[in-house]
């Protein structure tokens, strides 16, 4: 399996051994990230090993500062599946602890990737940065490498239209609603997984039936109504109608994950669910009665078959 979890302290896995790498959290593994596995997979082949993507978790600032609420683009299992999709050959992700993160820089590069890894290549981005409190910068990376006889690669930002691709922006577009930019940043459809769980069954009552999705990890995007893709248990995936936010018209302030799967009448609870935004259609507002929404319902409903039809 060429995912690894792994202990800092422990023997690193020797598929993983003798080749390139690139460390960073890699989050949201968007098209910055993949002209960087690019270049990774590009040294690989010179230097006659594996391309080696190191993560992280959990993301070192839930032990730095507990006090902030992470808003994450993956799930670490997620972001090692688009690593290796991306062309890495190997994913390992390191458990964060707080003597890593007591590391120095020079104590990590010697201790993570000069003897556990035996890196014969690191590539990374202009802003890497490593060991205690961020103190390695590319300067220091470099005269270690030079001493240690590794070469390093560091490949300049990525920007598209004019912006630089980085994991806040495309939280700032989810956090609009803006699904559209996120997937121009992303190079796919931004998805989140949850949990299916009973809801005030109102939607059955009038035609709509929803899954209402809990134990979200990753960003909810921004109130509104999307056309989505919806991948169910043993991956089968169904256009679907998701509605993000309140429900103004029965009076219902709390914020909501609700999916209308269209055609599709079985019983998905406590399982899990993952889906895909594809376009945002409209805000969420209140109508003056159950048939004002129920037209609008339909009409979202049309729109998802115009956009993506009844299937993948």
């Amino acid at each position: 399996m060429p995912i690894h979890r792994v202990e800092w302290r422990a023997e690193f896995p020797t598929s993983c051994r003798h080749g390139a790498i690139a460390i960073g959290n890699f989050d949201g593994a968007h098209r910055g990230h993949a002209v960087l596995l690019t270049a990774l997979g590009r040294r690989a082949g010179q230097v006659g090993g594996p391309a080696v993507a190191v993560t992280f978790d959990p993301h070192p600032l839930s032990i730095l500062r507990p006090d902030i609420r992470l808003e994450l683009l993956t799930t670490p299992d997620a972001r090692a599946e688009y690593l290796l999709r991306l062309g890495a050959d190997e994913v390992l992700i390191l458990r964060v602890t707080a003597d890593l993160l007591d590391l120095q820089a020079g104590e990590f590069f010697s201790e993570v990737i000069r003897d556990r890894l035996s890196a014969r290549a690191v590539v990374e981005g202009p802003t890497f940065a490593f060991g205690r409190g961020r103190e390695g910068d590319l300067g220091l990376l470099g005269r270690l490498c030079r001493e240690s006889d590794v070469v390093l690669e560091v490949i300049v930002p990525v920007a598209l239209e004019g912006a630089e691709v980085s994991s806040s922006r495309i939280r700032a577009d989810l956090h609009r609603g803006d699904v559209a930019s996120a997937r121009k940043f992303l190079g796919r459809d931004y998805r989140l997984r949850g949990q299916v769980v009973p809801g005030a069954r109102r939607g059955r009552t009038i035609g709509f039936p929803t899954a209402n999705l809990e134990r979200v990890e990753t960003i909810i995007p921004g109130d509104g109504v999307y056309a989505v893709r919806a991948t169910l248990p043993g991956g089968e995936v169904r256009a679907g109608a998701a509605n993000i936010g309140p429900n103004p018209t029965f009076a219902e302030q709390l914020r909501k994950i609700e999916v209308h799967l269209l055609d599709y009448s079985g019983d998905l609870y406590s399982q899990v669910v993952s889906i895909d935004f594809v376009e945002r259609l409209r805000d969420t507002r209140p109508f003056p009665g159950v048939a004002d929404l129920v037209a609008q319902l339909s009409r979202d409903v049309a729109h998802v078959r115009s956009l993506i039809g009844e299937a993948p």
